[in-house]
């Protein structure tokens, strides 16, 4: 197989009808009632005398080995304090971040009327990008230290492929696939192509919750990356095809095509090229042919046999 990675800025105004969602639905009479608390705010500016308070609003996050004089050597250190000053220069005001919370939250509803908007509480976790957002039901912890920005100084030493979704724009993407990651039932099966549908699932609710969001920033990947993506769909479908790998079992093929990474795992020269979890990205893609093609609810579309959407799909890359 070779990847052609030519004409992109071309083929992208042919191709650009997907990022055209088709999914925009009225959720002004919708109503949801929640409320943004700033733990980062109270925590950092609190002293002996007033840490007491700050515990007291927030139990949750004071558990017993949690002393006070842990929080109090916390709240004076001054590398603390840096990662809170630079914070706030981004996060003094969270009116947009509330905005944008506000329209999933009435889209997730709109799709689910028994969801319950939860009360969101923003707080500093050390850029712990691995805990970025947290959900819990009627909680959603966001930390606010892990979106200053792919280029801050912060971030240095991370990888590209991770600091490039550091960003004021995608944290709403991750709010929602932490939702959505609570929403989709648990998954077991083995063969690679069920496993990409699942995950096609779970971006074709992104494409529901935040149909204003481009296809590259739910995606997270960086510009040169997401039109690799689309210029190779046919190649990479073609390659997964060849090497029997849709309906294999080996698990190495989740690392290699499912899960974040710099790059795609192809064994070729060009790999460097391609954006990592690009079996997510097809999978997407074979999702929505399927919605396209078939009269489905939302609903019946989360409960629908994996096989039976790829069958149904007609999925045809694009040449």
């Amino acid at each position: 197989m070779r990847f052609f990675f030519i004409g992109l800025m071309v083929l992208c105004l042919f191709f650009s009808c997907s990022d055209k969602n088709e999914t925009k639905i009225d959720v002004s009479e919708i109503k949801v009632d929640f409320s943004i608390k700033r733990y980062d705010v109270d925590f950092y500016n609190a002293n002996a005398k007033t840490l007491i308070n700050v515990k007291q609003k927030y139990p949750y996050l004071f558990p017993n080995e949690f002393t006070d004089s842990l929080a109090l050597a916390k709240i004076n250190n001054k590398d603390e304090q840096e990662l809170f000053a630079e914070t706030q220069k981004i996060y003094d005001d969270l009116l947009p971040l509330k905005n944008q919370l506000n329209s999933l939250f009435k889209h997730i509803k709109y799709y689910n009327s028994k969801f319950k908007e939860p009360d969101v509480v923003t707080l500093l976790s050390n850029i712990d990008y691995e805990s970025r957002v947290i959900y819990a039901d009627s909680l959603l912890l966001i930390s606010l230290d892990v979106y200053l920005g792919k280029q801050h100084r912060f971030y240095a030493d991370y990888p590209k492929y991770i600091k490039q979704n550091n960003t004021k724009e995608h944290l709403i993407v991750d709010v929602a696939n932490a939702i959505i990651d609570q929403q989709v039932h648990p998954f077991n099966k083995r063969r690679f192509i069920d496993k990409m549908i699942f995950e096609g699932k779970k971006m074709y609710l992104l494409d529901l919750y935040l149909p204003t969001i481009s296809d590259q920033e739910k995606i997270g990947y960086s510009t040169d990356k997401f039109n690799w993506a689309k210029a190779n769909e046919q190649q990479i479908w073609m390659y997964f095809i060849d090497r029997k790998i849709l309906f294999s079992t080996d698990s190495k093929l989740n690392a290699r095509f499912l899960e974040n990474a710099p790059f795609s795992k192809f064994y070729m020269e060009q790999d460097n090229l391609s954006p990592g979890k690009i079996g997510v990205w097809l999978g997407c893609q074979i999702v929505r042919s399927f919605m396209e093609k078939n009269d489905v609810s939302l609903q019946e579309l989360l409960k629908m046999n994996e096989d039976e959407i790829f069958k149904k799909s007609n999925y045809k890359p694009k040449k």
